[in-house]
């Protein structure tokens, strides 16, 4: 097949590899490669991961039999950036390799593409970054100047949602305002105001847990952890991202699992989850107070929006806020295609990072 607007588009997640390819504005192809927990403890750093990854694209690329105009790799923790499509260049895959603003899966997209872009001759790209950085001023205050805030969250996942709420209210994007949590191996809750995302919780270290991350913790007793000796600080590190949340608690980041286990009787299984959910409704509790109450919907997607009890769980909580809409998976992957395909057309200008 020609590569005449054929982009290909890859994400690695916590606990996945999604593929796919687009042909425009159409997806032809698309397959996902899951990786268990077991699997992935073999690895000491998620840049250990990198030619483990890079192998299963490669391998999948092999069966498509397409030339791609373009690759596409999930935008990780890198500088802080305006939301936009950039080109990936050695100063991105540095602060990627750097783990610039926390280690994460994400980190590695900008590295696949641009290795796959490679082989076929042409350009890579990332679409709306994890750091994406719209924060008003106030956000950014965390309680000491040696510490501020920082907008880490699924960007690109969260503006696309907030355009599809937008067009089915039949508001105008530039004048709505969200709020909207995306659920996955990290949970964001993010106040959209105009578009622009004004407020998150960082979901590499505060907000609700998630399936192995621990979200804010109190503070003393981590301190307490911290000096016990007992851990060195990549340890900590872990602790907090990667083998927290649903994993610490109950051994496994598969809501699936946890909904079998509840299934069966098993009391600790409900508690853990109804907690989570507990959490992500008391965020977006806090996120409305950002807009004033002036909240044209709430907005959950992501993976975990598939659990019917746990969405059940946080609307019963938030439903007095604004009616909630629900969008189960996410629009990263065509998010992602589409930023390509502008560059490609011409309807935009790819960023320098």
């Amino acid at each position: 097949m020609t590569n005449n607007e054929i982009i290909v588009v890859i994400n690695p997640g916590s606990t996945s590899t999604k593929m796919a390819i687009y042909k425009g504005v159409t997806q032809i192809a698309d397959d996902v490669v899951r990786h268990d927990a077991e699997t992935l403890s073999k690895f000491h750093t998620i840049w250990e991961q990198f030619d483990f990854r890079l192998e299963a694209v490669k391998a999948w690329m092999k069966t498509q039999g397409v030339i791609p105009a373009a690759v596409v790799g999930m935008g990780g923790l890198l500088k802080p950036l305006t939301c936009g499509t950039y080109r990936v260049d050695e100063a991105m895959l540095a602060d990627a390799r750097a783990n610039l603003q926390g280690e994460h899966a994400s980190n590695l997209g900008c590295a696949i593409a641009y290795e796959i872009a490679r082989e076929y001759h042409c350009p890579s790209f990332v679409v709306d970054p994890i750091s994406v950085d719209e924060f008003e001023p106030l956000a950014r205050y965390s309680g000491h100047p040696l510490i501020q805030r920082n907008p880490l969250a699924h960007a690109l996942n969260l503006h696309a949602v907030a355009r599809r709420a937008a067009q089915e209210l039949k508001r105008d994007l530039q004048d709505s305002s969200f709020v909207v949590v995306h659920m996955g191996g990290g949970i964001s809750v993010v106040a959209l105001k105009n578009n622009r995302m004004i407020d998150v919780n960082d979901a590499s270290s505060d907000g609700p847990f998630s399936p192995e991350r621990t979200g804010g913790l109190p503070l003393q007793q981590f301190i307490s952890l911290c000096f016990s000796g007992k851990y060195t600080e990549p340890d900590m590190r872990k602790f907090i991202m990667g083998k927290g949340g649903l994993l610490a608690y109950l051994g496994t980041n598969s809501a699936k699992d946890v909904e079998d286990r509840m299934a069966a009787g098993d009391k600790k299984a409900h508690e853990v989850f109804e907690a989570m959910a507990y959490q992500i409704a008391k965020e977006i509790g806090a996120m409305a107070t950002v807009l004033r109450g002036n909240v044209d919907a709430l907005v959950l997607t992501g993976g975990l929006a598939s659990s019917k009890i746990l969405v059940e769980w946080i609307t019963d909580r938030v439903r007095f806020i604004r009616p909630v809409l629900v969008y189960p998976g996410e629009d990263e992957m065509q998010a992602m295609a589409l930023g390509a395909l502008r560059v490609i057309r011409g309807e935009e200008e790819a960023k320098k990072y």
